[in-house]
């Protein structure tokens, strides 16, 4: 009985996570990234648009990685609640929570760090 309230609380995570990861509305018009620049400063300068595409895709790569420390840490509390007192699911549990925090704050460094090194080199 155990396995079958393990696999349909997974089916439940995973059924729940796709549908909040579905997109609320697509744009029609393609991005521009110097609209968000004053004056277009950026636009004329060729190594800017490498750096805008840089910061484009480490931000990407940031969601992605976000979404998937959120699932760890949903994942992780699911173990932790079926772990139904065992002294070591208990603490895998918490270590899994513990290092989905861990690589948060770690990537949430790493993109601060990039974003303030490429507009430093602008």
């Amino acid at each position: 009985m155990s396995k079958i309230k393990y696999l349909l609380a997974m089916f439940g995570l995973i059924a729940g996570l796709g549908f909040a990861m579905m997109p609320v509305g697509v744009s029609a018009a393609p991005y521009d990234p110097c609209a968000d620049e004053p004056n277009g400063v950026l636009c004329k300068n060729k190594d800017a648009d490498i750096m805008i595409n840089v910061k484009n895709i480490v931000n990407t790569m940031l969601f992605v990685l976000g979404a998937l420390a959120v699932t760890m840490v949903i994942f992780g509390g699911v173990k932790y609640v079926l772990s139904a007192g065992d002294a070591k699911k208990v603490e895998t549990a918490k270590n899994t929570i513990l290092y989905a925090i861990i690589g948060v704050v770690v990537a949430a460094l790493a993109g601060v760090i990039v974003n303030f090194v490429l507009t430093s080199l602008v």
